[in-house]
């Protein structure tokens, strides 16, 4: 009889088992940094933790599995993760990227890796005509984000890896947005998936974490090189609590979801609100390709007001969800892109992304959902009572 396989939301809580030395069920934190070795010819499984920890291990395992992968890979923070992904390229190599990617992808991209000879294009990645004529004899990396960060663009990822692989080149794809339980991109042909763990997987704004999976051994080897020399790697009390958070993933990220629908039909009915963007919109651009690669919407939305002005008033008046950087966690966040996730794109930059000063990114929490609709509701209103205060003060 073949091993029985389950479901992702039940492998979440049994993944990992219990600690086969004492029957723990909660994995065992092992701060060790260092392992004592009964034979110098022949070390053990564990010699030094920045190589392998028991804990992190555990983790890596986890991941690989709920991505359906042969190897996943932590590390201290999202960006650590990708900035080691990105260690595989090498001087005069291309890399074709989101043109609506991530603040810090953009940075590293713009300002790091091009001093080390790495050249770099974006590019429009929903137009698959625009991708295969921007891609090079010497492009080594797809880079994509779907759905991307904040405008929530749908790249068709079978049309992307179809064009990678009759071109020679790796595919990365930051699923932080998906988890695992919406979106398997390694099904779809995708070489490296990435995660900010930071965001939904740990869940609690407590830690700060990144994840790799590969299904390709020979890049599995590269990565597990480049992570032991680059050294960025996730510590055990980190990697324990990303796996606490992970138990729960399943019933957080549904909740989340379900209200994240509510609210963005809200918000279309709103006067204040110019957009909204959400792959569980029927007219979202993107929505057949999405709804075809994807098993939800997730809960992340973003809406435009029609100034920064607008953006103070409402982040002033609302009382639920934080106003900071990062999403994914049990409280809703409630962010603003210009300043904050992307702060480091220069404004025309941004603005020719659709990145404008009106621009809101909300992730959606635990909350109760018509508490939430109920404080925008009163925080646009109060948008509209200052707009006749104003009308009336100019009279």
């Amino acid at each position: 009889m073949g091993k029985k396989t389950y479901s992702r939301q039940t492998s979440l809580l049994h993944s990992h088992g219990y600690d086969a030395h004492t029957g723990a069920v909660s994995t065992p934190v092992y701060h060790a940094t260092t392992f004592h070795q009964s034979n110098f010819d022949q070390f053990g499984a564990y010699d030094y933790s920045r190589s392998g920890n028991p804990t992190r291990e555990t983790l890596e395992e986890t991941i690989a599995e709920l991505e359906g992968g042969v190897r996943g890979f932590a590390f201290s923070s999202g960006m650590a993760a990708i900035s080691t992904s990105f260690l595989i390229l090498s001087k005069g190599d291309h890399v074709l990227i989101s043109e609506e990617v991530y603040g810090g992808t953009y940075r590293l991209i713009t300002e790091v890796l091009n001093r080390f000879g790495i050249q770099y294009s974006f590019v429009d990645m929903r137009d698959l005509h625009e991708v295969a004529r921007s891609i090079r004899p010497n492009t080594k990396v797809i880079y994509i984000e779907t759905p991307s960060n904040p405008l929530l663009n749908i790249t068709d990822i079978e049309g992307i890896v179809k064009l990678a692989k009759a071109n020679d080149c790796y595919t990365f794809l930051d699923n932080t947005f998906m988890t695992p339980l919406l979106q398997r991109p390694l099904s779809l042909g995708i070489d490296v998936v990435l995660h900010s763990a930071t965001k939904f997987l740990a869940g609690h704004s407590d830690v700060l974490a990144g994840l790799a999976v590969t299904g390709n051994e020979l890049l599995a080897e590269k990565l597990a090189f480049l992570q032991n020399s680059f050294g960025a790697v996730l510590g055990p009390q980190d990697s324990w609590l990303l796996l606490r958070g992970l138990k729960t993933l399943h019933v957080r990220l549904k909740q989340s979801s379900e209200s994240a629908y509510k609210i963005s039909r809200f918000l279309e009915t709103r006067e204040e609100v110019e957009e909204v963007y959400y792959p569980g919109l029927s007219y979202h651009k993107g929505h057949e390709i999405h709804v075809r690669q994807a098993e939800g919407p997730g809960a992340v939305l973003s809406f435009r007001l029609k100034s920064e002005v607008e953006v103070r008033r409402l982040s002033k008046a609302v009382k639920i969800p934080v106003f900071a950087v990062s999403l994914g966690a049990v409280e809703s966040i409630l962010s603003y892109p210009a300043k904050m996730s992307h702060a480091s794109m220069p404004q025309p930059e941004r603005e020719r992304r659709g990145i404008t000063d009106g621009l809101l990114r909300l992730s959606v929490g635990l909350e109760d959902t018509n508490e939430l609709i109920e404080d925008l509701k009163q925080g646009l209103n109060s948008i509209k009572i200052e707009s006749i205060h104003d009308k009336i003060i100019h009279l």
